[in-house]
């Protein structure tokens, strides 16, 4: 979260790289709702989508890391339909492969 002014960090989730939870390998993407304020973060190497409060505090893993076959990279909510759209891309050898959209009932 940055001031009113947007010049300073006013709250932020997050800080060193690992996969426990406040923790992100590569967080890509994120997506708000505007309806409750919170956020979803795509955390790419550590294959899940955290949601986070207004605050940015931890709620809970939205998406985890055995629904997604591949690496997360983008996401889309849809919150008329309460659906929560996640692009994977599965990547060998330095070279991404293939790529498919999961859709979740959120």
């Amino acid at each position: 979260m940055i001031s009113a002014d947007g010049r300073h960090i006013v709250h932020s989730h997050g800080g060193q790289c690992g996969s426990d939870i406040g923790q992100y390998k590569v967080p890509s993407h994120l997506a708000f709702n505007h309806d409750n304020e919170c956020v979803y973060v795509v955390d790419s190497f550590n294959r899940r989508v955290t949601l986070l409060s207004p605050t940015l505090d931890y709620i809970r893993q939205a998406v985890s890391s055995d629904k997604l076959k591949w690496l997360p990279t983008r996401l889309y909510l849809d919150v008329q339909r309460r659906r929560l759209y996640v692009t994977c891309n599965e990547r060998k050898e330095d070279d991404w492969t293939a790529e498919r959209v999961v859709v979740f009932n959120i």
